[in-house]
């Protein structure tokens, strides 16, 4: 990777120390700009014109995000966020009182209030399976819990949004093919920052965001829906005229790709911007992006473990998300101290981490996610400022 150039196409990364990517990443260049010219042409000739006009550079989306996750152009939907992409998987499939979802204790907060809506609403059960003595998902309770109560539905975060954790979705993925169970995997965090191929993980759906580490616009995310989900028909609770024909007065037929999961309104020129973020991923290599941002991420924990802090992150493979605090628990004199030295930083809360903050036994932690674009000078000037 050519780092210079990297940074050079990231406006943003000029005048500061930017450390929050899995919040809301910085966007290149040629994201912005894309967005703005595809603006412009709107300004002029109106949206529809533009779109009509603008077909097969649309149709790169498709074809750039399945490159990315090792997929096909007909398995991508465009969405607005990686929960938009998630309600619509969750309401494609028929609850009913009685029905099992099978999850773990570090799903993302959006998640796990879904479930519980969904709990309250259709009297299903949720169930979280166990985490092993190194935090890794019991993939022998996984199994026993399948066998026992035979659930329509398994759901993993493959990084938690409040730790460097990386589920074994591709374990997982394997009991579910072996039980022949739906499987949804929230990718919001590990897309963009590794390598993430859906046919390895096996998952029915997979959703993502494109603001964190795909370092795409607010506003925009993906689903991935598998052959074997488009093939059983299963479709959004709501369609409209994007996932469906009008053919006759009470009926309709639905249309064959995982576009059936899109709504008719869009942002085109947000869609063109997150193209071009997965693009600009795809050019670089998602290989070569998870081993800088590895370096990155063991460097800074290295960094935090010599100058005496308490790293949260637990399991045998962690991400370039780094959770820390002081040795009390503490963590204003470090907001204090990033705010007055422009280094960019998220906190993660208790209520968005519940089950797993409450055994870690703290209320907050500092967050840090570094990306391709950080350099290892800034994650050392990071730690001699602590």
């Amino acid at each position: 990777m050519n780092i210079d150039l990297i940074r050079k196409e990231t406006a943003g990364c000029s005048d500061k120390i930017f450390l929050n990517n899995a919040g809301s990443s910085l966007m290149p260049e040629i994201v912005v700009n894309t967005m703005v010219d595809y603006i412009k042409q709107e300004e002029q000739f109106g949206g529809y014109i533009i779109m009509n006009k603008n077909q097969e550079i649309i149709s790169q989306f498709y074809e750039e995000t399945a490159k990315l996750l090792n997929g096909k152009p007909s398995n991508i939907a465009f969405a607005t966020s990686a929960t938009d992409a998630y309600a619509k998987a969750l309401s494609s499939i028929s609850f009913k009182e009685g029905d099992c979802i099978i999850t773990t204790i570090d799903d993302y907060i959006s998640n796990q209030i879904a479930f519980i809506s969904l709990q309250k609403r259709f009297h299903i059960e949720v169930i979280r399976v166990k985490n092993l003595s190194d935090h890794e998902i019991d993939l022998e309770d996984l199994e026993a819990l399948i066998k026992k109560h035979h659930p329509k539905l398994i759901a993993v975060t493959h990084i938690p949004t409040n730790s460097g954790l990386i589920q074994n979705v591709e374990g997982v993925g394997a009991i579910c093919k072996k039980y022949d169970i739906l499987y949804l995997v929230d990718a919001c965090q590990s897309v963009g920052q590794l390598k993430v191929d859906v046919q390895k993980i096996g998952c029915d759906f997979l959703t993502a965001t494109g603001r964190k580490f795909m370092r795409g616009p607010r506003g925009t995310g993906f689903l991935y829906v598998s052959d074997k989900v488009l093939e059983q028909k299963l479709v959004p609770l709501f369609l409209d005229m994007r996932g469906a024909n009008w053919t006759a007065f009470d009926d309709y037929e639905i249309f064959q790709t995982a576009r059936r999961f899109e709504h008719w309104e869009i942002s085109y020129s947000s869609l063109r911007g997150l193209t071009e973020a997965v693009k600009y991923a795809n050019t670089i290599g998602l290989d070569q992006i998870e081993d800088y941002n590895r370096k990155l991420a063991e460097t800074l924990r290295t960094g935090l473990h010599t100058k005496g802090y308490k790293v949260l992150d637990e399991g045998k493979h962690l991400a370039s998300i780094v959770t820390f605090c002081n040795k009390d628990n503490e963590i204003e004199n470090i907001q204090k101290v990033f705010s007055q030295s422009k280094v960019y930083f998220s906190i993660s809360n208790k209520s968005s981490a519940l089950i797993d903050f409450t055994h870690k036994n703290i209320n907050a932690a500092i967050r840090l996610s570094p990306h391709y674009f950080n350099t290892l000078e800034e994650i050392e000037t990071v730690v001699d400022l602590l």
